[in-house]
């Protein structure tokens, strides 16, 4: 049934029954409680969540912690704190802050670190992130400051799958929020696919992971809350293409993935690829330009490869390039990202974060937009390391055959323990150089991830902490052995970069959860 449809069913017998039948929060998100022309749109209402969303958005940070912890004990599970979290989230934001759209992306990798933690700790990076987004929605103002407010859906879902972006294109937010509600009235599932289309015309960290974000919430926070969830990208995308330099920017890359497009892979991508072949297509990348990048993985697409192995080989290129980071210039440093780091928003980690949420799309979807997240993912790597291309080719990769020289211990318990220490130090060269000897051993990996969780934890990670822990543990769990280490190696680096900047809000959590 179409929304023309729902509403002649609403004229003909009313509200009331609709409403039982669907719940009144989907019916709110959706515009179903229409708003008089002369008034504002009324206020976003979550429904049943309501409560918890209100309590998360109107605490101020330095109460948080000791509310949510109360919560727990009382019987919230991480899970309705994290939904809550989003909806609080999108709701104030719209995806349009900076740091509160970091924070939201942030969400689904705090949770699944929370599974790996003992019960006791499990709460930890949850309430880590959570202590975030009350510092940001404090800081803007509060619930009087909300970005998204109902929509009244009207139409049929739209018959193009290019509706949302081509109202993108034309300035017409309404429009595209209009043709994303009707989208998301027929299925979750159909509204991200528009919002993939849009997000398909440009390419930037922020532009491709937040979708992917969003859309690994919607199994937490519910499917009639989708359209909130995916509302954000399309914020996103249309305050960036408004500006025409922008679209300018990106005008080759349009014009690259609409001409590859044309060609449909086939259907069965059944062909194997050994490790060379996958650690040559990632130093092709790298070495190339974004075109020439595109071109290689629709080749490959072409001749037959699956996308998790294209995907692998371009997720190899994108920890490559935080191996080779010189770390910041003194001239881009700032407070909690001194020269010589590279966590936070550094060349490699952003590449690694993008690369991951085109991946983890391109498996989603399936069919043209696959195709279209992978060759994305090829240019995106190969345009950041074009960036600095001078910088990355001088320098060897990490580990430096220095520091691997001065490691002489063969026992991977000590090699830990260097590592630990070397981490503590801000000794990057030495802590990557120890997980590459103790990975080369044949050590297990799952104590070395442990070591690196709890600093994820622990320090601030200008933003990135969470996300980069969990792009890290995706990709080395796709990764074919013999080529995964090089994802925790980079991890290792980018945690002895980050070390010694605790995050806010986590002595106080430790401390009230009885930890330290």
């Amino acid at each position: 049934m179409t929304l023309r449809d729902r509403r002649e069913f609403l004229r003909a017998v009313g509200h009331g029954t609709l409403l039982a039948g669907i719940g009144t929060a989907a019916a709110v998100e959706l515009g179903l409680c229409p708003a008089w022309a002369d008034q504002d749109p009324p206020a976003l209402d979550f429904g049943p969540r309501e409560p918890l969303v209100r309590l998360l958005q109107d605490t101020p940070p330095e109460k948080l912690i000791a509310v949510v912890i109360g919560k727990l004990r009382s019987g919230t599970g991480l899970d309705d704190l994290v939904a809550a979290a989003a909806l609080a989230n999108a709701r104030t934001f719209a995806g349009e802050d900076y740091i509160g759209f970091h924070t939201m992306m942030a969400l689904v990798p705090a949770r699944c670190m929370a599974a790996e933690l003992p019960a006791a700790q499990a709460a930890l990076p949850v309430l880590k992130v959570l202590h975030r987004n009350a510092q940001r929605i404090t800081a803007v103002g509060g619930r009087a400051t909300e970005k998204l407010r109902q929509v009244a859906a009207s139409g049929p879902a739209p018959s193009s799958p290019t509706a949302v972006r081509d109202a993108i294109r034309r300035g017409d937010l309404q429009g595209a929020e209009d043709r994303l509600a009707a989208a998301v009235t027929e299925s979750p599932e159909r509204g991200f696919g528009q919002v993939l289309t849009a997000v398909e015309d440009g390419l930037e960290v922020h532009r491709v992971v937040m979708p992917h974000r969003a859309w690994e919430l919607v199994n937490l926070v519910g499917r009639e809350h989708a359209f909130t969830l995916l509302r954000q990208s399309v914020h996103y995308c249309a305050i960036n293409d408004a500006n025409p330099q922008y679209a300018e920017r990106f005008a080759g890359l349009r014009e690259k993935v609409a001409s590859l497009m044309d060609r449909v892979p086939p259907e069965v991508a059944s062909r194997q690829a050994d490790d060379a072949w996958v650690d040559g297509l990632a130093r092709q990348i790298i070495s190339s330009s974004p075109a020439v990048a595109a071109d290689l993985v629709a080749a490959a697409l072409d001749e037959g490869f699956p996308a998790i192995t294209i995907g692998e080989a371009v997720g190899l290129a994108a920890a490559d390039l935080v191996l080779r980071d010189p770390g910041r210039s003194s001239q881009a440093a700032s407070e909690g990202k001194p020269a010589g780091s590279v966590h936070g928003d550094s060349t490699g980690v952003h590449a690694c974060d993008a690369i991951n949420a085109l991946r983890g799309m391109a498996l989603v979807d399936g069919g043209r937009h696959a195709a279209a997240c992978l060759v994305l993912a090829a240019w995106e790597v190969a345009s950041d390391a074009g960036y600095r291309r001078g910088e990355f080719s001088v320098d060897l990769p990490y580990p430096h055959a220095a520091a691997l020289t001065g490691l002489t211990a063969t026992d991977p318990g000590v090699l830990l323990r260097s590592a630990n220490e070397a981490i503590v130090a801000g000794e990057q060269a030495l802590a990557a150089a120890a997980v590459e000897r103790y990975g080369r051993l044949g050590g297990p990996p799952r104590p070395v991830f442990e070591m690196l969780l709890r600093y994820a934890v622990s320090e601030d990670g200008a933003l990135h902490a969470e996300k980069f822990y969990r792009t890290v543990s995706e990709a080395f769990e796709t990764a074919r052995p013999a080529l995964r280490w090089r994802h925790l190696v980079a991890l290792a680096r980018v945690t002895a970069s980050e070390y010694g900047t605790p995050a806010p809000g986590i002595a106080e959590a430790r401390s009230l959860l009885g930890l330290s």
